[in-house]
């Protein structure tokens, strides 16, 4: 029987309750869906209903995102995101999987790949590559503790605040147009109602953790180019052409990838798989 929608499944790492939506199709070859930060898995409702048919697709919500548990100590490191892919294709048998990410998922799938390249076929990055060079050496080029006092006083800043509240639906949902234009009418009321929760006032909140605005600094540069260089599968890195984030084979960093390649979007921001669907669905057929 045709599935109609996806099933929502949990899975535990590092204690916590992570959730993930299955699309179904267990006998097609895995396809996992990693969203990026202050997003969540129904994100990709529309990449995961294109694909259904020829993949069992596979949707996680991040720690802190979605319907995922939040950290007790409100800290998120990319490490801890490597490890829950991990976990979770571990526990759901997915090697060799396929991944196609977004932003931070991108950037937490791109280290999976390079610790673990024997376990993924292919890798689709969306803007997952973080920071250009350029960002980087003027964040190290301050002292080391500037830095960590600066993060200290934000997360005591985010400790203070508790989530935003939104009197009514509708006007969340015009928090997310007015964060990405570019969304339709129809895009932007479906990443809103899976979003938010209805607090017991009657209010709607992100579902998100508030210090996930707040990220620790952990990973050098160098640490990145090797982890980039130990990729194995083929992997295609797409970029939105007025995007904030710096295209890898204009700045260099491609150099450090051994089977990719980039493909830019022209009239398409960070969030590109949204902006250009149609282009994006048949570029990311093409690749598989």
């Amino acid at each position: 029987m045709t599935m109609l929608g996806p099933v929502s499944r949990t899975f535990i790492s590092q204690r916590l309750r992570l959730h993930y939506l299955d699309w179904g199709n267990p006998d097609k070859p895995p396809l996992l869906l990693v969203h990026g930060g202050r997003d969540h898995a129904r994100s990709w409702d529309w990449t995961a209903q294109a694909l259904r048919d020829d993949w069992r697709v596979i949707a996680l919500d991040h720690r802190g995102h979605g319907d995922s548990e939040w950290v007790s100590d409100g800290n998120y490191q990319a490490s801890d995101m490597v490890y829950d892919v991990a976990q979770l294709v571990h526990q759901l048998d997915l090697a060799p999987v396929t991944i196609v990410a977004h932003s931070l998922g991108a950037n937490v799938s791109l280290r999976y790949a390079g610790i673990y390249p024997e376990t993924v076929r292919k890798l689709v990055a969306i803007e997952g590559l973080g920071p250009s060079p350029k960002m980087i050496a003027e964040m190290f080029a301050r002292p080391y503790r500037e830095r960590v006092r600066e993060w200290i006083e934000k997360k005591r800043a985010s400790a203070a605040r508790s989530p935003r509240k939104y009197a009514t639906i509708e006007d969340a949902l015009a928090r997310m147009q007015g964060e990405n234009t570019y969304l339709t009418a129809e895009q932007a009321r479906h990443l809103t109602i899976h979003g938010a929760n209805r607090n017991e006032d009657g209010t709607f909140s992100w579902k998100f953790d508030p210090h996930l605005n707040n990220w620790p600094i952990e990973t050098g540069y160098e640490e990145m180019k090797s982890v980039w260089e130990a990729i194995a599968c083929p992997t295609l890195l797409l970029y939105g052409a007025n995007s904030w984030a710096s295209n890898p084979e204009k700045d260099g960093r491609l150099e450090y990838f051994r089977t990719a390649r980039v493909i830019e979007f022209d009239n398409a921001g960070h969030w590109l798989h949204h902006d250009q669907f149609e282009r994006f669905i048949a570029t990311l057929r093409e690749f598989l």
